[in-house]
């Protein structure tokens, strides 16, 4: 005869003891951020640029969910600044970021309420009629319905033997991290794109004036000629000549025209307002220096926002794959029921009423997993995959970042030496175009010679001013690049700034082209 084992009553508390011990035991892997391939300094970097502009720098602290920095100030740029608060509050991308964020943080708190016991409370009737078998009566025989009235609370909880419900909180902090993160990467694009959005106008405006006084010149000199033709002096052949140069250069003010509205349209979006509604005066840019230091590579890990949004991607799907292996093993679950039953509704609130009920095993139910055709599994390899997938796009973005701001230095420093060369050119042309009008009074050249001359003029100038443009947009960019989060002191040479625009609600003060 077997001896029955029975469990003492002793050993309850020490068998709870011991599955609360192993409650929160995670069963995710230990989390180490991956090694990527850090170069000591950017190849595209010039040193005593570095040195000299890090003394006029001042780097935030690296914290990927804090504020990027007012960097745009380097500028020096009232109206610009006014258009990065304008931007910042009405948005609607931006909106949406922080809607997105909200929702994370909504999902982690749901995720935190797991912790917790559930409480619930519930009323009402129950009304029964058992079979006359169940009563081990005759089928034949009658048997009344009874009406059974409760009102109890009912508690529930989980015992985290396993980390599973750790694991989730440890995921949803994770993505409501990178939410946050994801939204400061939106709010730098959204700087970003404002500024080179308004430094797109302003250089537009630059060729609009320039091609608005070629315009008024070449006006002035057909109605010279012409009246020199009337007179006989000069062929018909130079007046037509003199009119397709006015009339292609007025083609090419309609054409920046165009240009500059899409501009203007494309920055009212990022504003937050429609386009019919919102009127940049016209302003021409003037020629921004701004230095730039970017600092050590191993730095931009932790100032790129989008670097740390895919770092905590990393950190959730390594939390999930606790969850998944949590899967496993036995789930733990607390349940009881406290309240009130009775027959008689009148009767329902006596203390004779009062009942309760507890789970099996011990006041609890231990479920544990034996057979579910490869599910589990299925779902830890599914797990780990994903964890692996965001380690390469993390990895790949640390990439991205180290490129875009190896091009970000070689732009800037490429489009300095361009620019020398560029007025290089333009002094050159000038001059030749001063002499060509000196011998053609002295009439040793024809007009042909002059408009050439001053068409190389509208042409080098006009490359002048885009270099301008691309070099302020591509300081933009570079900051972009670096992550933001400058506390600038200004480090900029504007060349002979323009007064401060005006900006107006309405199109009554439309410009005429």
């Amino acid at each position: 005869m077997h001896a029955r084992h029975t469990l003492h009553p002793r050993r309850v508390p020490l068998l709870l003891a011991t599955l609360f011990a192993l409650a929160g035991c995670s069963l995710a892997p230990v989390y180490e951020r991956p090694a990527v391939t850090t170069p000591a300094a950017f190849k595209e970097a010039d040193p005593a640029l570095e040195a000299a502009a890090a003394a006029r720098w001042k780097a935030a602290m690296p914290a990927e969910d804090q504020h990027r920095g007012e960097w745009w100030r380097l500028f020096g740029d009232d109206t610009l600044n006014v258009l990065q608060a304008e931007a910042l509050v009405a948005n609607q991308g931006l909106k949406a970021a922080a809607a997105r964020l909200a929702q994370a943080r909504a999902l982690e708190g749901s995720a935190h309420s797991e912790r917790m016991p559930q409480v619930d409370a519930g009323f009402g009737p129950t009304r029964q009629r058992p079979s006359p078998a169940a009563q081990g009566l005759d089928e034949d025989a009658s048997v009344s319905p009874d009406t059974l009235w409760r009102a109890q609370v009912g508690i529930a909880y989980e015992v985290d033997l396993f980390g599973r419900v750790a694991s989730t909180v440890a995921a949803a902090g994770a993505d409501t991290r990178q939410q946050e993160a994801l939204l400061r990467s939106v709010q730098l694009a959204l700087q970003a794109d404002v500024a080179q959005g308004y430094f797109l106008l302003r250089e537009l405006d630059a060729e609009q004036a320039l091609f608005d006084a070629t315009v008024s010149l070449r006006a002035e000199a057909l109605e010279l000629l012409r009246r020199r033709f009337e007179a006989g002096d000069i062929g018909e052949l130079e007046v037509a000549r003199a009119r397709t140069e006015l009339a292609a250069t007025q083609a090419e003010a309609h054409g920046i025209a165009r240009r500059r509205a899409a501009a203007e349209h494309a920055l009212a979006i990022l504003l937050g307002r429609p386009p019919a509604v919102f009127d940049f005066e016209p302003r021409p840019l003037g020629r921004i220096t701004v230095e730039v230091p970017a600092g050590l590579p191993s730095a931009l890990l932790e100032r790129r926002p989008d670097i740390a949004a895919a770092e905590r991607a990393m950190a959730a799907a390594n939390a999930r794959i606790g969850a998944a292996h949590a899967a496993f093993f036995p789930r733990l679950t607390l349940t009881g029921a406290f309240g009130y039953e009775s027959a008689e509704l009148g009767d329902l609130f006596q203390w004779s009423s009062r009942t309760f009920l507890l789970g099996p095993l011990v006041g609890g139910m231990l479920s544990l997993p034996i057979f579910d055709g490869g599910r589990r599994p299925a779902g830890l390899d599914r797990a780990r995959a994903v964890y692996e997938e965001e380690v390469a796009r993390y990895r790949q973005t640390v990439l991205e970042a180290f490129r875009e701001v190896e091009d970000g230095l070689a732009a800037l420093r490429l489009l300095d030496a361009r620019t020398r060369a560029q007025d290089e050119a333009v002094a050159a042309a000038e001059r030749a175009a001063r002499l060509s009008r000196l011998q053609y009074r002295e009439g040793a050249t024809s007009h042909f010679e002059v408009i050439d001359a001053d068409r190389s003029v509208l042409q080098q100038r006009r490359a002048a001013v885009q270099l301008d443009g691309e070099r302020a947009r591509s300081a933009v960019g570079l900051i972009r690049a670096l992550g933001g989060g400058w506390d600038a002191e200004r480090s900029f040479s504007p060349a002979a700034p323009p007064p401060p625009p005006g900006m107006t609600e309405t199109r009554s003060a439309r410009r005429t082209r």
